[in-house]
């Protein structure tokens, strides 16, 4: 139970701020070919003042490989209860993940930022693999990741 109303109130923070409409946001990841396990992959948010404001999803369902996830993990204290509910399995190397999430018309334009975080076992970590400003101008726009993501998009 108290998982759940952990969930719920993430999922109220991040998708209903100042009681602001939700919109449906479908997010693309590829990763590029890099030869190794499948990656963890962390989407969480940060507010215009750089501070974390929530998670949105994880890929990878062992929470004992999320500290490489360095600065979600970090950012939330390792805190297994930001994800829970909001997880997938592991992204494999050349393969695309889409998930589609409601977030909060009051994130876009506003000065939030979506960063994603990578790991591969035996690899090197890949914190801030990706950051880009949640702008209605941005949707549709793919941009390439530091390391093991080919390209992330996400359109409105």
């Amino acid at each position: 139970m108290k998982s759940l109303l952990a969930t719920l109130a993430l999922t109220t923070a991040l998708t209903l701020p100042g009681l602001a409409m939700a919109r449906p946001v479908t997010m693309t990841t590829t990763l590029a070919d890099y030869g190794g396990d499948g990656a963890y992959l962390a989407f969480y948010v940060t507010d215009p003042s750089g501070a974390y404001a929530g998670s949105l999803w994880m890929a990878g369902g062992k929470s004992k490989y999320y500290e490489h996830l360095s600065d979600w993990y970090r950012a939330t204290g390792g805190d297994t209860a930001q994800v829970n509910g909001i997880t997938g399995a592991s992204v494999g190397a050349g393969r695309t993940l889409e998930i589609t999430l409601d977030l909060a018309d009051a994130l876009f334009d506003a000065g939030y930022t979506l960063h994603i975080d990578a790991a591969v076992e035996d690899m090197r970590d890949s914190p801030n693999e990706v950051a880009v400003p949640l702008t209605t101008a941005g949707a549709g726009t793919p941009v390439k990741g530091r390391r093991y993501i080919a390209s992330f998009a996400y359109d409105m």
